[in-house]
């Protein structure tokens, strides 16, 4: 049954509010240790007096409200307001620095801002000046701002008891306001990842999130029992997704961590049956399980080496779409008490029915890890321009090497150039302010992706890569640098990598160490160090990392294969431009700031000099002098 036009997101809503009342819990909280129920009657109550109370401010239909902070009920409560007086949501990332505040705020017209404490009031006052549609700065959490005298501040509390007068005042006007809207209504504006330029705004309409929302949990079911945990950012059209594409159709119960230090334990608590993550969440269990192994006893190393042996083997032939043989099933069982169990439950995934991955690539190693544990993981494919996603796995037909097939209402379909296009009713309605980029991602109806790909002999669509980051090797075939990354971050011992040799005379990487791993690997070696700069430029260090690397170049074709590479001596951060906030690579903007590097890794040099400035997240900076060392790759 396809979701009506008339049908938006606060008309939803408000069925589902009336409907499970007090008698189903909506969200839980975890604070001071302990998980607190909020009831959908709760909920409603708090949504109605937001939407009341910024309507009391001034609020008109189709203004433009802002939320910044960490996931807790208070956020979403903050949104779910605003839409119900008839706003447009804009998300931004809770470790956004102030230009880009400021940039999201002046771009998207926002009057009102929802602050959650002091850190995100600080950041919107350093640049309220430079906004001048901005109205009010909306806070929550008192601590730290009591003294905060300025005009444009007033709390959550406030706004909610403008609510209530105005509800005396006007006792039909809260579904006065959510009964005016339509489906093809602006509802969310996501800004984008921005890999290579600013940020663009992308307009989705209630109707674009609701049909993705119902054509996913047509291809794989959830009921208002399951349990769901918020934990990526609401500015990730991933998190929207499931939180309210889907979490407001089906009803479940959505769970906020304590905080985000705490999020794996407080999965662990819940034992979720949904969840969707980023590989790097999944590539951060990975790495959690493998250096417990290599902490481990003997005895539990052998019975994890035999547990994975099996399961690695009844996957692939699950994967084969083949029975199981009994003897093999008795083995996958005891594999499962023995140790596969008691993994899942340390990870939190006991309970899951479905886990997707989306947003960048996962290597296949990181995936046959998963399904070896029993996990039935999948991957997705999609974009913020069409509401999250596109094209998933379906159960019993995973392949490692593709994102699985469309979901229904979707096409898709692959352009002479090679490029990914898809046609549904989830697809944008456009860019905020930018007629040209809309013009050029929509044509016919169809949205062009930027990604590269096919569709293999059994309808299942394959990504290469983002079209500008796909490689020429030097024998003239292409390559995704993300395929060769993905494979060097299922060593524990390194965080991540950056791979570079388009049209080059052989593949090189830069990599960035785990520090708390290969930290601990130096300690037990007795090796002297007195940070990551130093642990990273260790000779033992770089021997350790080209043997990772040689087995990241295992079965891959000779050009394809890292000749040379170095220790970077710092991560890669968001706050210094060399990632996007989702931690994409800004591949031209790292191959740009690490020139010098990318120049000695080409020539007969065995070493680059680096004497720079490193910024860190409180605004200290730190003047960095070393040497890296260049290491050429043995053959296996």
């Amino acid at each position: 049954m396809e979701i009506s036009k008339d049908l938006t997101i606060p008309k939803l809503f408000l069925q589902k509010s009336k409907s499970y009342g007090k008698d189903k819990v909506a969200m839980r909280e975890k604070e001071y240790g302990i998980w607190s129920p909020i009831t959908w009657s709760e909920y409603f109550d708090n949504v109605k007096y937001i939407a009341l109370g910024l309507i009391s401010l001034g609020l008109e239909p189709g203004d433009k409200v802002s939320m910044i902070g960490e996931n807790r009920p208070e956020g979403l409560w903050a949104e779910m307001g605003t839409l119900c007086a008839g706003g447009v949501g804009v998300w931004l990332f809770q470790d956004c620095l102030n230009e880009e505040v400021k940039y999201i705020i002046d771009h998207s017209d926002t009057r009102f801002i929802f602050g959650e404490g002091q850190e995100e009031v600080d950041k919107t006052l350093a640049i309220a000046g430079q906004c001048p549609k901005l109205k009010k700065i909306i806070w929550d959490d008192p601590k730290g701002l009591r003294n905060y005298k300025q005009d444009m501040l007033i709390s959550l509390k406030e706004v909610q008891n403008l609510g209530r007068e105005l509800e005396k005042k006007d006792p039909g006007l809260f579904e006065k306001r959510i009964n005016m809207g339509k489906g093809d209504d602006v509802v969310l504006l996501f800004y984008t990842s921005g890999t290579t330029s600013l940020p663009k705004g992308a307009l989705l309409s209630h109707h674009n999130m609701l049909t993705m929302g119902q054509h996913l949990m047509s291809v794989d079911p959830c009921t208002d029992r399951d349990d769901y945990v918020s934990f990526l950012p609401f500015a990730w059209i991933g998190e929207q997704m499931m939180s309210i594409s889907c979490g407001l159709q089906v009803g479940f119960t959505i769970n906020f961590p304590e905080d985000a230090s705490t999020t794996q334990e407080n999965i662990r608590e819940i034992g979720p049956h949904v969840m969707f993550a980023p590989p790097r969440m999944y590539e951060q269990m990975t790495r959690t399980v493998q250096v417990k192994y290599l902490d481990a006893a003997w005895i539990k190393r052998k019975f994890y080496e035999f547990s994975h042996k099996v399961g690695y083997h009844v996957a692939n032939i699950k994967f084969d779409k083949k029975s199981v043989p009994f003897y093999w099933a008795f083995l996958g069982w005891f594999a499962y008490i023995t140790v596969q169990k008691k993994l899942k439950d340390h990870l939190g995934l006991s309970n899951i029915r479905n886990a997707y991955t989306g947003g960048a690539a996962m290597g296949p190693d990181h995936f046959r890890f998963f399904h070896a544990m029993g996990v039935n993981l999948k991957q997705i494919y999609g974009q913020t321009e069409v509401a999250g996603i596109s094209v998933v796995h379906r159960k019993g037909d995973i392949k490692f090497d593709t994102v699985g097939r469309p979901i229904p209402g979707t096409e898709i379909s692959i352009s002479p150039e090679g490029e990914i296009l898809t046609k549904s009713p989830s697809v944008f309605l456009g860019y905020h302010k930018n007629p040209e980029a809309t013009e050029q991602a929509l044509k016919d109806g169809w949205l062009h992706s930027g990604d590269k790909g096919f569709i293999d002999d059994d309808g299942h669509l394959v990504v290469f890569d983002r079209t500008k980051d796909v490689f020429t090797l030097n024998d003239g075939r292409p390559f995704s640098p993300q395929y060769l990354e993905t494979r060097l971050k299922f060593s524990p011992y390194i965080q991540d990598s950056w791979v570079i040799g388009d049209k080059r005379p052989c593949v090189t990487c830069v990599i960035c160490i785990d520090y708390s791993v290969v930290g601990k690997w130096a300690d037990e070696r007795k090796l002297n160090y007195t940070g990551y700069q130093e642990l990273s430029q260790k000779p033992e260090v770089y021997e350790l990392i080209e043997k990772q690397i040689r087995t990241a170049n295992k079965d891959l074709p000779e050009p394809a294969k890292i000749r040379k590479f170095t220790n970077l001596y710092k991560i890669f951060e968001a706050d210094d431009d060399e990632l996007t906030r989702t931690k994409k690579l800004r591949r031209s903007f790292i191959e740009e700031r690490y020139k010098e590097i990318v120049d000695t890794l080409y020539s007969e040099r065995n070493a680059v000099h680096i004497d720079t400035m490193i910024k860190y997240e409180d605004g200290r900076q730190s003047h960095i002098n070393t040497d890296l060392l260049i290491l050429t790759v043995k053959d296996n």
